[in-house]
C-alpha cells in the first residue's frame, strides 16, 4: 500500500493547557512520511515553550516539524500560512485542543489508497468537555444536505493539496465558517470520502460553538455568494436550523 505524504497543520494561540495533548497525538502516529506544522499567533503564555520543547522528539520520531510564532489575522490567516509551508500531498487541520485517536493517520492513508479521485476525506469525531463525552459528529457527504448545512467533520480530515492549487486558499474575511466556504467552491462536483470511524476527539467550546448566530450568518453568506443559492431559501434554511439548535439547547437546560 502506498504511503502518502501527509501534512497536519495546527493553529494555536495561548493554548498552553491543551497544545501538549495535541502534540502527543501527532507523535503517537506511526504513519510516515508525516509533516507537522504549528502556526502560533504570538502567544503570551507558555505555548511556545511547550512547542519548542517538543522539537527534538519530532526529529527522533522522523516527523518533519515546522513552527512559527507571529501575529496573524485569525485562524484562516494562520491556516493559509501553513498551507504555503506544507509539502504533503494531503493536508489536514487539527485544532490546538483536539487530538487524533490511535493510528488515525493510517486509516486516512488507507482511505486515500482505496478511494479514487476524491478531494476530501472526512471521518467521525467524539465531542468532549473535560473528559466527558457530549455527542458524536460527522456523517457521509451528500450535496443535498451539504448545500444547506455543514454536517461533515472538517477537523482532522484531509484535503488534497491540488484542491488549493485549483480553488485557492481560505478566504480570510471569514472568521468561523471558512472551511465550509472553501469546499462550497466546487459545489455538487466535490468528491468526498467518508471513514465510518472515530478518528478525532474534539474539545467542546470552539469558536463555531461559542458564536452560533455568527457562524450561521457566515454560512448563509457562503451559500449565497459562493454556492449561488437562492437568497430567500438560504435565509429560510438558516432560520429553521438555528431554531432547532436553540430549542434543543433550551430543552437540554
Amino acid at each position: 500500500m502506498k504511503s502518502s505524504p501527509l501534512t497536519v497543520i495546527t493553529a494555536s494561540f495561548n493554548s498552553q493547557e491543551t497544545i501538549g495533548r495535541t502534540i502527543e497525538s501527532i507523535l503517537s502516529q506511526d504513519h510516515r512520511p508525516l509533516e507537522y506544522i504549528i502556526i502560533d499567533g504570538a502567544s503570551t503564555d507558555k505555548t511556545c515553550e511547550i512547542i519548542q520543547g517538543s522539537e527534538k522528539r519530532f526529529e527522533e520520531k522522523g516527523i518533519l516539524f515546522k513552527w512559527i510564532s507571529e501575529t496573524d489575522h485569525g485562524i484562516y490567516s494562520a491556516w493559509n500560512k501553513g498551507v504555503k509551508k506544507a509539502s504533503g500531498e494531503w493536508i489536514s487541520f487539527l485544532g490546538s485542543d483536539d487530538i487524533y485517536t490511535e493510528q488515525s493517520l493510517d486509516e486516512y492513508n488507507k482511505a486515500i489508497n482505496d478511494l479514487n479521485s476524491v478531494d476530501f476525506i472526512t471521518a467521525k469525531a467524539k465531542i468532549k468537555s473535560k473528559g466527558k463525552l457530549l455527542r458524536d459528529f460527522g456523517e457521509p457527504w451528500r450535496w443535498s444536505i451539504f448545500k444547506k448545512e455543514m454536517k461533515i467533520l472538517h477537523a482532522g480530515g484531509f484535503l488534497n493539496k491540488s484542491y488549493f492549487q485549483e480553488y485557492g486558499l481560505f478566504e480570510e474575511s471569514y472568521k468561523i465558517t471558512g472551511y465550509y466556504e472553501l469546499l462550497l467552491r466546487k459545489g455538487a462536483n466535490l468528491k468526498v470520502g467518508f471513514i465510518d470511524k472515530f478518528l478525532v476527539e474534539m474539545e467542546d467550546g470552539g469558536i463555531s460553538n461559542s458564536n452560533i448566530s455568527e457562524a450561521f450568518r457566515e454560512a448563509t453568506h457562503a451559500k449565497i455568494h459562493t454556492a449561488k443559492r437562492n437568497k430567500l431559501l438560504a435565509n429560510l434554511e438558516r432560520n429553521i436550523v438555528l431554531t432547532k439548535i436553540l430549542i434543543k439547547k433550551a430543552l437540554a437546560n
